[in-house]
Formats: structure tokens, sequence, C-alpha cells
């Protein structure tokens, strides 16, 4: 069990991964991991686009694109500074949540499972030595984003990106908070 909190404590965002990714047995780990998540109603409401290699700096231009299309073009500098940053990733997963059709299960309930599901493949991949980062920039909440890369835009929501790669340097450790400033006690009123 020491490994697994060995992984759990050490595991932080790192934004900034170059080439290797990882293989194909890795990432089967990753998304396997991913649909461990807690899912009410068992919905499966997780929805992912593998988008690999040189394709990745293109989601850039899906954001810039949809921008301007909304009548709200994306700041140079931030547009720049995506595609510095995705100019070496290897492997972005488009994250992606279709809720329950039926309504049964309410939507936000699918929303924390997908998010759970990333957190999932946030902790695989730390623990197989990749650095990964949780985006919602690159145009996230824009219309026609999600659908540009494929998903419906009538019953799936678009969640971001998740970058992984290796760190292109050695993350220089943080200062967590201490837990017992975020935790009360309830107790029945007397």
């Amino acid at each position: 069990m020491s490994d697994f909190f060995d992984v759990v404590l050490s595991r932080r965002s790192i934004k900034f991964v170059q080439a290797p990714g990882p293989t194909d047995e890795q990432l089967d780990l990753i998304l396997s991991a991913a649909l461990r998540a807690p899912d009410h109603g068992a919905v499966k409401p997780w929805r992912f686009v593998l988008v690999r290699g040189a394709d990745v700096p293109a989601l850039v231009d899906v954001g810039v694109q949809a921008g301007i299309a909304a009548g709200e073009p994306l700041p140079q500098p931030k547009v720049d500074n995506a595609r510095k940053w995705l100019s070496k990733v290897p492997l972005v997963i488009a994250l992606g949540c279709r809720p329950d059709p039926t309504g049964r299960i309410p939507e936000h309930e699918s929303l924390l499972a997908v998010s759970a599901a990333v957190m999932n493949m946030l902790n695989a991949a730390h623990a197989l030595g990749f650095g990964a980062f949780w985006s919602t920039g690159v145009g996230t909440y824009l219309d026609g984003v999600g659908e540009a890369l494929g998903f419906d835009p009538l019953d799936e929501r678009f969640m971001g990106y998740l970058a992984i790669g290796t760190p292109i340097d050695t993350p220089e450790p943080i200062e967590r908070p201490d837990w017992r400033d975020h935790v009360s006690e309830w107790r029945v009123p007397a």
C-alpha cells in the first residue's frame, strides 16, 4: 500500500511535457484506470478523443477559429502561449461527458464521474512516470470546439484537454496545504 500513497501524495500537475508519450500498453492502463471512476446509475458518461503527435498543435487552430466564429477572438498572447505549450506535447486526450440521456441521473453527477475519471488518468500517468496537465484553455468553453473534436453538441459536453508526456524539467517540490485547514467535523446538535 505504501507504493499507492507514494504515487498519490507525490502527484502534481506538469504542464510542460515532450515525447515520448505513453506507449499503447501504457495508454491502455491510463484509460482503463479512467473507467474505474464512480458512475452513479452506470451511465458510462466518459467520452475521450485521442490527439497524438503532429495533430496536437492543430488544437490551437480549433480554438482560434471557434473564438473568431463566436466574435470572441482569443488574445494573441494566449494563442502564442498555447502554440508554444502544445508544440512538444505528444498526446492530448480531449475530455467529454455524455450525461444520462434519460435524465434519471442528474447531469452534474455525470460531470463528477468524468472528473473522477480524469483524476484517475492523472494518477495513472504519474504512476507510469509521465507528467500530465488538465487544461480548460484553448477555447474549451467556446461553441464549436467540442464539435470540431468529435463531440456531439446536442448531448455531450466538452470538458477540456489532458496533456500527457515526459516532463521537460524536473518539477520543483511544492508545498501542499494542510488538510486540517480544509476539513471540519459535523456532529448532531445537542
